[in-house]
């Protein structure tokens, strides 16, 4: 190639990749509207986004990888922890997380009913966002309670396989009940895993489900259980249809009588998904 047709071919290239940045740029423009679900900007949107930038949010969380690495990705948050226990925690952070025990510095902000419900507003509106799967993995901050233990969940928890041990699974999982209860468990939306750990003692927004088998059967025994169930996987199923049936006296999972569990699972989940990961838990002695 001589200096004229390198010269050409330069030229032509640039051209070439402007022609499709250009492209790119009108058609990313063009979808923006629906990706963003800009119809759903409601003046209480706009109002969250107005709170969280006088509050300076971006300083320690980020949203769409945008801020601070300092504190949790919050791009999801309002689908994994639901508008209940945002409230609760944006009124007092320090009934979740004890600051001298588990270094959490999120300080009370005193925001007003109408400014926490324009936040909560504001961060569903992001978590609907088509964002192509931000943040890559969820949420692994612990201690959601006063009984928490504050420690990072182990990678094999959080990434990996979550089949406790001595759980029979045969090869052909794709019939065995735990094994599709283990799938339902990582895949649900919102994931199990993003407010429960199987680690004893990790507790997280949710209780850790380390025993839930032996807990389960001293709860139906209390006196001071209040649901319907009478055995174990009718128990398991009504905490996830029905979560507020029953509240843990005492633990930080529920404000004003409603748990911070989401009350969607019934209709998102089939009752044969439900039964399935009512199976696997069931493993958890």
């Amino acid at each position: 190639m001589n200096k004229r047709q390198a010269r050409y071919f330069a030229i032509g290239s640039t051209l070439v990749a402007t022609l499709v940045f250009l492209g790119l740029t009108l058609d990313s423009h063009r979808q923006f509207p629906k990706l963003t679900n800009a119809q759903n900007i409601t003046p209480a949107v706009t109002l969250g986004k107005n709170v969280w930038h006088k509050n300076n949010c971006i300083n320690c969380h980020t949203i769409f990888g945008e801020g601070a690495y300092y504190a949790p990705d919050l791009t999801k948050i309002a689908q994994q922890r639901g508008a209940p226990y945002l409230r609760a925690f944006l009124k007092d952070p320090s009934k979740f997380y004890d600051e001298q025990r588990h270094r959490r510095l999120m300080p009370k902000q005193n925001l007003s009913d109408a400014d926490i419900d324009g936040l909560i507003a504001f961060l569903d509106w992001v978590s609907r966002v088509d964002n192509q799967g931000w943040p890559p993995r969820p949420i692994t901050v612990t201690g959601a309670g006063p009984g928490a233990g504050g420690m990072a969940l182990p990678q094999a928890v959080v990434a990996g396989s979550t089949t406790p041990a001595g759980a029979s699974i045969s090869a052909d999982a794709d019939k065995n009940p735990v094994a599709l209860g283990e799938r339902v468990f990582r895949s649900a939306a919102p994931a199990c895993t993003a407010c429960h750990s199987i680690v004893a003692g990790a507790d997280m927004a949710g209780p850790s489900l380390a025993g839930i088998a032996t807990r389960t059967q001293q709860t139906l025994a209390s006196p001071a259980y209040k649901g319907k169930a009478t055995d174990l996987e009718a128990y398991i199923r009504e905490s996830i249809t029905h979560p507020s049936a029953h509240l843990v006296a005492g633990a930080m999972y529920s404000a004003d009588g409603v748990s911070f569990m989401p009350n969607t699972y019934e209709k998102d989940l089939t009752s044969e998904q439900i039964g399935h990961l009512a199976a696997y838990l069931a493993t958890f002695k």
